[in-house]
């Protein structure tokens, strides 16, 4: 994983971990929440977090866009699967989603070269 991709990974746990720390009722059974979606049901986990990408897109989070190109690629999503995804993001969010793809694709192709 590269530099950038290792440290958002260790950013994001530093903070998840202060932030639960805080000791706040409401934010700790959201993040609960949050990973119980993801978990297998009737739909799998990759399926869910492709899903999560396509809302990710829309929203124009791009955290939440690595994050999930994070999940998707350890899930086993192909970049097939992934760039469909993203077209789906597209339709939904319009030209303005465009900007947050490049960069979906840029850490996509950046997890891959590191694999």
């Amino acid at each position: 994983m590269s530099e950038s991709l290792e440290a958002f990974r260790e950013y994001r746990e530093k903070m998840n971990e202060k932030i639960l720390d805080a000791g706040n009722l409401e934010i700790k059974r959201f993040f609960a929440l949050d990973s119980a979606v993801y978990r297998d049901g009737a739909l799998n986990p990759k399926t869910k977090e492709l899903l999560g990408l396509v809302a990710s897109a829309v929203l124009r989070c791009n955290d939440c866009i690595l994050y999930h190109i994070i999940r998707c690629v350890e899930e086993g999503a192909s970049d097939e699967e992934i760039h469909e995804t993203l077209s789906i993001a597209l339709v939904v969010g319009g030209s303005i989603v465009i900007p947050h793809m490049r960069f979906a694709f840029e850490k996509l192709e950046e997890l891959r070269a590191k694999a």
